[in-house]
């Protein structure tokens, strides 16, 4: 059963607004929004707007009211439509949040965006317009698409400890200097796996050397799709990172302190002020997500609800859902492990526990899924 509108109202001040990336699928239930008599008229315009910005960018002609109407998924050649898509569907639900159900985005504790996502956060939070904040990712969009051909992702994981990420870093360095190709860690997923994107065949030569990383047992799981490899040092051979910080200079905006705070996957802190977000979004494009550790701050922040934003999020709640399938597994079997989430329970002991302990709220973190909130029969009628 969906929470009421006045529920969530009321827990806004511990709560978290996330943002989703681009993945394989971005249209989710935005066609079911966009023919909502309701929400419809605010989706048209989020979309009709995001639609210029993305021609006016790219050059070429882009409807994306059409697509979604059309239910036409987006492919890699269609990434710059996937940008605008994403950011207008973020940013049309926080708007029908505030003026259909009284629920202030503003008032949330923290943002938090996976990839993209952290552009939306900074959108959110009032630092740049929606239009000056897309410009940059798109105007480099056709370029991240040239390198994907080129492109693997895999996913490293153990069934066991955790991975010595400085001999992956080592590893992943000593086969870069080979000359025959790049690879590097996109995205650090949990203490045990990880996301690396790599050109030609690095992926397969990381694969044969992961040994050398540690003598316990590391699978590696290939990605079927290509994948633009932002977050990698890969988008230097198209000098995108330095191209991206001349275009920042030219931005409106930028000049203010987010509002919410936005807890960056770049830094996995809360550092963004009045003059920054240049500096960090530009280190955003080539350094890799620090997901974990993001995960890991807003259970130490005492999170209570996270929203997730945009067409059916996947990354971040997913890594929630397997963070608290984990721990409720481990506190079944262990009376202390059951002795430890209990305390996790009280605000007041949460503060003389150890920062890790902090994972033991994860299957206490409450998640709304925006669209599907939204679209409930029930939440219209909780007003």
């Amino acid at each position: 059963m969906q929470p009421s509108s006045s529920t969530l109202r009321a827990q806004l001040p511990n709560s978290a607004l996330a943002f989703r990336g681009y993945n394989v699928t971005n249209l989710g239930r935005s066609r079911e929004l966009l023919f909502d008599p309701e929400y419809g008229p605010t989706v048209r315009r989020y979309l009709e707007r995001a639609s210029a910005v993305c021609s006016e960018t790219t050059g070429r002609p882009v409807n994306l009211v059409d697509r979604v109407e059309q239910l036409r998924e987006t492919q890699l050649e269609d990434y710059a439509e996937s940008i605008a898509l994403i950011l207008a569907m973020e940013h049309a639900q926080l708007e029908i949040l505030r003026d259909r159900f009284d629920i202030d985005y503003h008032r949330a504790r923290i943002s938090v965006g996976f990839s993209l996502g952290e552009i939306s956060a900074l959108v959110a939070g009032g630092v740049y317009t929606l239009e000056n904040a897309a410009k940059v990712p798109l105007a480099l969009a056709d370029d991240c698409v040239a390198l994907a051909h080129d492109t693997v992702m895999g996913i490293v994981f153990s069934k066991g400890d955790a991975i010595p990420m400085d001999n992956v870093t080592r590893l992943l360095l000593d086969i870069n200097a080979q000359g025959q190709g790049v690879i590097g860690v996109s995205t650090h997923l949990s203490p045990n796996s990880f996301l690396v994107l790599g050109t030609g065949d690095t992926v397969n030569r990381f694969r044969e050397r992961m040994g050398e990383i540690t003598s316990k047992r590391l699978s590696l799981r290939v990605n079927d799709h290509r994948w633009p490899p932002l977050h990698t040092p890969i988008v230097w051979e198209k000098a995108i990172p330095n191209r991206a910080s001349v275009m920042l200079h030219t931005i409106p905006g930028g000049l203010t302190k987010p509002s919410p705070d936005v807890l960056s996957m770049v830094t996995a802190t809360t550092n963004y002020d009045e003059f920054n977000s240049r500096d960090i979004i530009a280190r955003w494009i080539d350094h890799r997500q620090r997901l974990w550790d993001v995960v890991n701050e807003l259970l130490v922040m005492g999170i209570e609800t996270i929203f997730h934003f945009g067409p059916e999020p996947n990354i971040i709640p997913a890594t929630f859902e397997r963070l608290a399938a984990n721990v409720e597994t481990q506190t079944r079997g262990s009376r202390r492990m059951r002795a430890a989430s209990a305390v996790a329970r009280r605000p007041w002991l949460q503060n003389i526990l150890p920062r890790r302990a902090a994972l033991l709220r994860a299957p206490l973190v409450k998640h709304v899924i925006v669209e599907n909130w939204l679209l409930d029969p029930a939440t219209r009628a909780t007003r």
